[in-house]
This record gives C-alpha cells, sequence and structure tokens, in this order.
C-alpha cells in the first residue's frame, strides 16, 4: 500500500475514524447529550455525513466558507458557526446560507449583532444567536455572566435576531468553574425573561467528562473524529485510536540523523508543551526534533537511527486539525487497503 502513495501525504484509516465517531456518539447518547461535532479537523462532508447518521444533532463550522462547503456538499442541515461574524460581506453571505438552511452564529460583543441584525432586519425568519462565553480559556466570550445577560437582552431587542442561547469554549479539567459560570448566566438570563435553548460547551481533551458539566446541553467536539498525540498524551485515547497519520519518505541520511521530507507545512509546528513534532508508532525509539518548512529532522532517543534512504515513516502529529488544513486532498484506507482519495472541501477557503 505504502509504496504506491507520494509522499508527504496524509492517510485516514476509515475503520478507525468510524470506529471514533461511534463511540463517542455513544457516550453522548447515554448522558443524554447532543452532539455538534465540528468539522474544522477533517473538513470532509462524507464523514460529516457518517456523524450526522450516527446522531449528531447538527456540525459545527469556525468560518462561513467551511459552511458554505459543508452545506453545498448536500446533507448538511443544521449549522452553527462558532465564530464572530464581522463586516458586511460575510453578513451578506450568511444570510444567503441561513436561506437554505438552518444556521446559527454567535456573538461575544453589540457590534458584531449589530451587523448581524442590519444584514437580517428584513430576513423571513430571525437569525438565532448564541452568546459566545469566555469562561476561563481566555479566547473570545463576554468576561462575566452578567455581562452574558446583558448582551442576551440586546440581542433579543434587535430586528432580525433571536437570542439562541450560550456557547463556550471551556479551559481544560476546570468543570466545576466553568459549570457554575454558566450556570449563573442562564439563571441570570431567565431572571430577566428569557429561554436559554441551548447552552453549547465543547473540547476533545475533556470529552469524556462531558457529561459532568451539568449546564451544558450540546457538546462539540472536534479532534475525536481523528485522534492525535497531543490527546494520546493526555490519556484521552490510545495510538490505536488515531486514524489520520503523515506518510513521510526519508530522502537523506547523515550522520546522528536522518531527513523526512515531511517539514511544518506537513507536520504543522503546533508543539502543546510536548517534546517533538509527532510521534512514530511503529518505531518509538525516533525523535522528530526539528522543522523547516520542508524537511523534518528525525533523531533516536537511544542511539540506533537504523535508517535508510527510502524507507517510510507513518507519523501522528501532535494537532491532527492543523494537519487537515495543509492538503488538498487525502488517502482513504481501511487497515492496510487503499480505498480512494478524498478532497479537503473546507480547507483553505477564503472567510
Amino acid at each position: 500500500m505504502a509504496a504506491a502513495i507520494d509522499t508527504p501525504a496524509v492517510l485516514i484509516d476509515l475503520d478507525t475514524a468510524e470506529a471514533n465517531i461511534r463511540a463517542y456518539q455513544r457516550y453522548c447518547d447515554e448522558h443524554r447529550l447532543k452532539l455538534r461535532p465540528h468539522i474544522k479537523t477533517h473538513k470532509l462532508p462524507g464523514l460529516a455525513e457518517y456523524q450526522l447518521a450516527q446522531g449528531a444533532v447538527g456540525i459545527t463550522c469556525q468560518k462561513v466558507s467551511e459552511a458554505e462547503a459543508m452545506v453545498n456538499a448536500g446533507r448538511m442541515q443544521d449549522v452553527l458557526i462558532a465564530y464572530n461574524i464581522l463586516g458586511e460581506a460575510k453578513v451578506s453571505r450568511l444570510r444567503r446560507l441561513a436561506e437554505r438552511v438552518n444556521i446559527s452564529v454567535v456573538a461575544d460583543n453589540i457590534v458584531v449583532a449589530n451587523g448581524l441584525s442590519q444584514g437580517f432586519a428584513d430576513a423571513d425568519r430571525p437569525l438565532p444567536v448564541l452568546v459566545e462565553c469566555n469562561t476561563g480559556a481566555e479566547r473570545c466570550g463576554v468576561p462575566t455572566p452578567a455581562a452574558a445577560a446583558d448582551l442576551a437582552l440586546d440581542i433579543a431587542a434587535l430586528p432580525g435576531l433571536a437570542f439562541a442561547g450560550l456557547m463556550t469554549y471551556p479551559p481544560a479539567g476546570q468543570t466545576a468553574s466553568v459549570t457554575a459560570w454558566l450556570s449563573q448566566a442562564r439563571d441570570l438570563i431567565i431572571s430577566r425573561g428569557l429561554e436559554v435553548p441551548v447552552i453549547s460547551s465543547g473540547g476533545s481533551p475533556d470529552m469524556w467528562h462531558a457529561h459532568e458539566k451539568s449546564a451544558a446541553t450540546e457538546y462539540r467536539v472536534g479532534t475525536y473524529v481523528y485522534n492525535d498525540r497531543s490527546l494520546v498524551e493526555r490519556k484521552v485515547c490510545g495510538w490505536q485510536d488515531c486514524a489520520l497519520t503523515v506518510l513521510s519518505t526519508v530522502v537523506s541520511v547523515s550522520g546522528k540523523h536522518a531527513i523526512i521530507d515531511a517539514g511544518s507545512k506537513a507536520l504543522t509546528s503546533d508543539l502543546f508543551g510536548l517534546e517533538g513534532h509527532g510521534f512514530v508508532p511503529d518505531r518509538p525509539n525516533l525523535f522528530i526534533d526539528l522543522l523547516s518548512e520542508e524537511h523534518g529532522r528525525v533523531v533516536s532517543r537511544d542511539g540506533a537511527l537504523d535508517l535508510k534512504i527510502g524507507d517510510r515513516l507513518r507519523i501522528v502529529p501532535n494537532h491532527a486539525c492543523v494537519v487537515s488544513n495543509l492538503f488538498d486532498t487525502v488517502v482513504l484506507l481501511r487497515g492496510d487497503r487503499h480505498v480512494g482519495e478524498a478532497r479537503v472541501a473546507a480547507r483553505g477557503q477564503v472567510w
């Protein structure tokens, strides 16, 4: 199989990816938690359709262009875009999309909300808007539960919009504080006369503890479909659960190191606090210690490099999501059987 594939290449084991999807859907079903997977990890309509077929309530996208790509594939009917959408051009595209399928969005400030309102004021149906909450991850989000309540009321009062709930990307390992934050915000909003239909949380590192976030009604998770080295190191999964690998070729051997044809444009420079740029399950003594754009330097932890020019290495990357975005196509496998290729449909789109 591997000898016929040009490198560097991204390999997707569909058997493993589908098993990951089924396993987490079962977990959500058992805990009566709605699952809304994030497609930013795979960006493939085929896998999104499989997620929906297993019971996901919809999908999550990060950009209008991602949502367009997934909806244009034909079967996506319920999409959350979990990012502030700012600017007349983007809002115009959003409206065209919302006229075709059920779209909801987020906002963490009145400027974004006003822009959405201007674009949807005369729409046939209001645009559902969730308030994004900063529960400790320090990305986007209103800073306090009181601010969440204030923005919820502002959204509800704007033409063309409907307040739809709360959304957060929480910090890993802080379940109790995140639950308290969201519960307080929900209760404040209800006390001021609004319903809170959805409380959307997420994050792959805490995915097996999602049910402990008692305030959440749905969970967004992306990396689980492939898993990666960062999740193995966090004990979220095992190496056998990693569906995405990068196939590379040794192109040079010199002294105590070798060079593979997978650099930062194939493996990503994300470290997540880890040592090195990926893991070779078949050769755990090997260590990818340095990347440039097209070169990956491989050394041995025990001095036994034992590589020759032309050897192939399958690498589990530190961060699967970025790797998906670096390739136009991925190679599809079932075990060691090559079953085709897929275009990464939602990759590299303009906003």
